[in-house]
């Protein structure tokens, strides 16, 4: 059902790591947030490898090198290599050498990950607008990105230069909470300049396209914690998706989602890579999971039942975007949502 109007999720009877041949992982906010491994994700992440499943790890996060991720990785106990990670940084500096002459001077906004990208593609990186620089990238720079970098893309960019971005993720999990993330950067260069970026990450093709070109995949499983960058990155490559609940999502904007933002999979963790997914079924225009019922109502979802939380949500998300149809849910979830104190 992948690239379709998915009206329920779907089940799987066996582990989705012996369906699937490779794990495309996002990093924040699946397997670590804040720099610290999630619970239960370097176990689960172990016992997939070990039976077979090829894991790549496909970040929006262009601050980092390949080999600086695939470090950290292995440090927190998920051995990686540098070939192992795929980052949207990669993706705009593929995209970039496809539009800009070999050895093209580039406005650097952001971290070393993305200058180590543009190198790699025969591009070189430079720091201001009076480099003579014939493009802008802006990429995550961190938390200490200095206020002035946004003031030399506003210059370039308003002097006519072509403006890149490796994503618009509007923000990004840490250990303390959601901070900005690189999409709120770029927009602070879009109101000073009122010019718009090619964007390269998540969910658009060039993040696909590179993904595609560097892990070889098969059958691969998109896992993710955004639906607005994951999951609508796994519809537009009509691939399918497992949607875990430690990062950005919670359950209500899963139960409110539009088409292209509704999973194939949802469970809580990376363990769901070990499992199979139960189906939810229809009976009598109630959508059953486990031991719960939901059913559109009178202007709300109604919940009736008890057992597994996920399973109720999966239950939920049925009714919601079976109701829905193409468009977003406009019943009131509130109620039914707080029962399963997720």
């Amino acid at each position: 059902m992948s690239g379709t109007s998915r009206t329920r999720p779907s089940g799987s009877s066996t582990a989705l790591s012996e369906a699937y041949d490779t794990a495309l992982l996002d990093l924040d906010g699946v397997v670590y947030a804040g720099g610290q491994a999630i619970d239960h994700a370097v176990e689960a992440l172990g016992t997939a490898r070990d039976g077979g499943m090829h894991l790549a790890y496909v970040t929006n996060n262009a601050l980092r090198t390949p080999a600086a991720v695939a470090e950290h990785l292995t440090e927190l106990g998920v051995p990686a290599e540098a070939t192992d990670v795929i980052t949207s940084a990669q993706a705009v500096a593929r995209l970039m050498a496809d539009q800009l002459p070999a050895g093209a001077r580039v406005l650097v906004i952001g971290g070393e990950g993305l200058r180590v990208a543009l190198r790699e593609r025969g591009l070189e990186p430079v720091e201001s607008a009076d480099d003579d620089p014939v493009a802008v990238v802006q990429g995550y720079g961190g938390p200490d990105l200095p206020w002035g970098r946004f003031a030399e893309a506003s210059y370039a960019v308003n002097r006519g230069l072509p403006w890149f971005a490796s994503n618009t993720d509007l923000t990004i999990p840490g250990a303390r909470g959601i901070a900005p993330g690189n999409g709120a950067a770029v927009e602070v260069v879009r109101i000073a300049t009122g010019a718009e970026p090619q964007v390269a990450g998540k969910p658009l093709p060039p993040m696909h396209r590179e993904t595609v070109l560097r892990t070889g995949a098969e059958r691969p499983l998109v896992v993710g914690d955004r639906l607005d960058t994951d999951i609508e990155g796994a519809f537009n490559g009509d691939v399918d998706s497992l949607l875990v609940l430690t990062g950005v999502t919670d359950a209500a904007q899963l139960v409110a989602a539009v088409p292209e933002h509704r999973p194939t999979y949802i469970d809580a963790d990376l363990r769901g890579l070990l499992t199979g997914q139960p189906e939810v079924t229809e009976d009598g225009g109630g959508f059953c999971c486990g031991g719960w019922t939901a059913s559109a109502g009178d202007g709300a979802l109604v919940l009736e039942g008890d057992g597994d939380a996920l399973d109720g949500l999966r239950a939920l998300c049925a009714a919601a975007w079976s109701h829905a149809g193409d468009g977003a849910c406009d019943l009131d979830a509130d109620k039914a949502v707080a029962r399963l104190k997720l």
